[in-house]
This record gives structure tokens, sequence and C-alpha cells, in this order.
């Protein structure tokens, strides 16, 4: 039983960190485009707003997608505990 409980306190945890991440690179993404945004408004030359956004997002999304792509393959390819009772 105990393990059954750490193993749920994992799959949640594992879960809440791909949440953050998602929040986090989606939080920064908006951010840059809203300093692109900016900048375009004030007539200011965007060349490191848009230099910084062509590199940067791709980036923190490609980061975000292989730790999610990671936490999936984890749980899929999970095999039981011989304790829990699941066969």
């Amino acid at each position: 039983m105990q393990s059954r409980t750490a193993t749920r306190w994992i799959e949640l945890l594992q879960l809440m960190s791909m949440f953050a991440i998602w929040v986090f690179v989606l939080g920064i993404s908006a951010w840059i485009l809203y300093l692109v945004r900016l900048s375009h408004r004030w007539n200011d030359v965007p060349s490191a707003s848009v230099g910084i956004s062509i590199v940067a997002i791709p980036v923190f999304v490609t980061g975000a997608a292989v730790l999610t792509y990671v936490f999936v393959g984890l749980r899929r390819g999970a095999t039981p505990n011989p304790g829990d009772g699941e066969e």
C-alpha cells in the first residue's frame, strides 16, 4: 500500500512539473512577443527583440516538448511493482 501511494505522489509531481514547464514556456513566449509588439508600437528598431524571439521561443518550446516526451515515456514504460497487487 505504501509503495502505491509513493508511486502516485511521483506521478503527481511529474504532472505538476510538466504543467509548470509549459506555464513557464508560454509565459516567456508571451512576454517576448509583447516586447516585440511594444518595440513596433514605439517605432523602435526591433532587431534585438526579433532576433531574441526567433531564437528563444523555439528553443523554449523544443525544451518543453522534449521534457514532456520524457515524462510521457516514463509513464508509458513504467512497470508495476510486484508488491502492488496489479498484474
